[in-house]
């Protein structure tokens, strides 16, 4: 442990000489109050520190003093149900001990409670050879989550003594005897630095698609579990409703939420939201899954910086345990802030519009870090990590370097449209400007559980909105009524597709969540409503009188069916509209 004394303080950056010994990316510890940094760069003994705490009163001649270690995470039960700042520090922890609603600066807690004691049992007998990943035991951390403990990385051999009984994270619950022969005392606590990834066998293209009962998301423009998405739009947009619904109903087994330079009200609703919600797939609590990482826009901004990798590391730990994750950073661009802010205190050369020049591959090395992976370890077990951002762009213009820089890494582009929330249409995803590139990996799994005509009512429900945005402007031209009857059918179908299925309200509890099965068939009835109409057209009814029939209101209201009664009640609407549309298709060929 080497020492060293400011000479330079600017802002959260922090110029120390007589660090010789230290090395980049060392966690440091600056002046009397201990404050927390980390080398960013280092020019003969003098080194540039990013201080995650507010420095004001911090001045030349204080000591500064080096830990040796890069900035880690403890990995460990405990994970799951906590709220951490971006450097991983136990925000309730904090408030217990200082009595203080705000973060006082130099606070040492540990990120793991020390004191907890839980319940291990041991899943390997004495005499066994592990390797790196390996599983020795696990703990039920909630109901929903069984914590699986792990040989470290970069250690194997035979396990000497372990037991089953009542520890705490830093107890010793197995011994090791390494292949060199030095013996290795196992706990159920590892630490992991939070800017490199975590190792994996393999990697595998994404197959399967995460249900996240957003039927804008699921239908239109899948992401595949272990895949990348993005959420651009501009303040107001709603991509904060669309990531907290993410959060909420993915089909995933754990949510690391990051809140990274966002407002303490949006953590908040979160944190008040959460524990009364109930997952569909566990019938348990929402934050018995759940990790929360808030670093708000009142935090200090170097702290923002660190807390996607914070997030990430914590994910990719979870991952490797093979579970299904996804880590929800909100907002990317309030990072992207922070790495400009700390770019220039550097007088680093600026890129485009005063980003750094390695925005773009801070952005990559981010989102490379999701992915289907088959996990280190002997028994071949594979996880998923998928990675979700919010790009907040100035005024909507994704012409900005991270909206641009996001949209050459990410596979789902959900583009936000205000005009669209304005309106209360919710999730407000604009259907022209979104794509997804998953759709072909992703096309035999939908073929296989849901049939092969999904993805072509899928197909056709994209062409009838497409088909309706060039119609409207020879509407505004010439009126609705002024259209020929096949036209205007479109332009209904389309309504009905924006309307009745597209659009959801996260207030009704059975429309915020709908699975797959229900989608496809409320989507069918749509469809088939257009067909039906169409063959009615060609047979001289009248098009007021199809959009008039009894059963379009029975349409509007099927997606606020009980989740229970839902399926018998769409064969009833299907059943309806045919016996309905043909009866006026009967009528109209007499009439002609």
């Amino acid at each position: 442990m080497s020492s060293g004394k400011v000479v330079k303080v600017s802002g959260p950056l922090v110029v120390a000489t007589g660090l010789s010994e230290a090395n980049m990316a060392d966690v440091v510890r600056v002046g009397e109050q201990r404050l927390i940094g980390e080398v960013l760069t280092m020019t003969g003994d003098a080194a540039s520190i990013q201080v995650y705490e507010e420095t004001s009163g911090l001045g030349p001649g204080a000591v500064v003093e080096t830990t040796g270690a890069p900035l880690s995470v403890e990995l460990g039960p405990g994970l799951i149900e906590m709220i951490y700042d971006g450097i991983q520090r136990p925000l309730e922890a904090i408030a217990r001990i200082t009595g203080s609603n705000n973060l006082p600066r130099g606070v040492e807690v540990p990120a793991l409670d020390r004191e907890r004691k839980w319940e291990f049992e041991a899943v390997v007998a004495p005499g066994t050879h592990v390797a790196e990943g390996d599983i020795i035991g696990t703990v039920r951390e909630t109901p929903s989550i069984q914590h699986k403990i792990m040989v470290p990385i970069g250690l194997s051999g035979t396990i000497r003594s372990i037991q089953s009984g009542t520890y705490t994270v830093t107890d010793t619950v197995a011994v090791l005897e390494t292949d060199q022969g030095k013996e290795k005392e196992l706990t159920m606590m590892q630490k992991w630095p939070v800017r490199v990834g975590r190792p994996y066998a393999k990697k595998f293209a994404p197959v399967t698609p995460l249900q996240s009962g957003q039927r804008v998301i699921d239908t239109m423009f899948p992401v595949a579990k272990g895949g990348t998405a993005a959420v651009p739009g501009p303040f107001g947009s709603g991509k904060t409703v669309v990531q907290h619904a993410l959060a909420k109903w993915s089909d995933v087994d754990v949510v690391v939420y990051i809140g990274c330079g966002e407002r303490g009200n949006e953590m908040t609703d979160v944190l008040q939201e959460f524990p009364e919600l109930v997952d569909p797939r566990t019938g348990e609590s929402l934050m018995k899954r759940t990790v929360l990482i808030a670093n708000t826009s009142d935090m200090p901004v170097a702290a923002r910086e660190a807390s996607v990798y914070t997030g990430i590391t914590i994910a990719e730990y979870f991952r490797d345990m093979g579970y299904d994750v996804a880590v929800i950073a909100d907002s990317t661009s309030r990072w992207a802030e922070a790495l400009r802010e700390m770019s220039g205190r550097l007088e680093e050369m600026p890129g485009e519009e005063g980003y750094p020049a390695y925005l773009a591959s801070r952005l990559s090395q981010f989102y490379e870090r999701a992915g289907v992976v088959q996990c280190v370890g002997s028994d071949g077990r594979r996880g998923s990590l998928t990675a979700v951002g919010a790009v907040s762009p100035p005024g909507g213009d994704l012409s900005e370097p991270v909206s641009q820089g996001t949209m050459r890494i990410v596979k789902v582009f959900w583009a936000l449209d205000s005009s669209l929330a304005y309106a209360r249409h919710f999730p407000a995803v604009n259907w022209l400007n979104s794509y997804s590139l998953y759709l072909d990996s992703l096309k035999p799994w939908f073929d296989e559980y849901l049939g092969k005509h999904f993805f072509q009512n899928r197909a056709k429900a994209m062409s009838l909105l497409q088909q309706e945005a060039n119609l409207n402007e020879i509407v505004q031209l010439v009126g609705k009524d002024g259209l020929a009857p096949g036209d205007q059918l479109t332009l209904e179908t389309a309504k009905m597709i924006r309307e009745d299925f597209l659009q959801q309200n996260a207030f009704v509890d059975i429309d915020s969540f709908s699975n797959y099965d229900r989608q496809a068939r409320l989507m069918q009835i749509i469809l088939d409503y257009d067909k039906l109409c169409r063959a009615a057209l060609e047979k001289g009814a009248a098009a007021y009188d199809l959009f008039a029939i009894p059963v379009r209101a029975a349409i509007g209201r099927a997606k606020s069916v009980p989740e229970e009664s839902y399926a018998a009640v769409y064969e009833q609407i299907a059943a309806d509209m045919e016996a309905q549309i043909a009866q006026l298709a009967e009528r109209g060929g007499e009439s002609v």
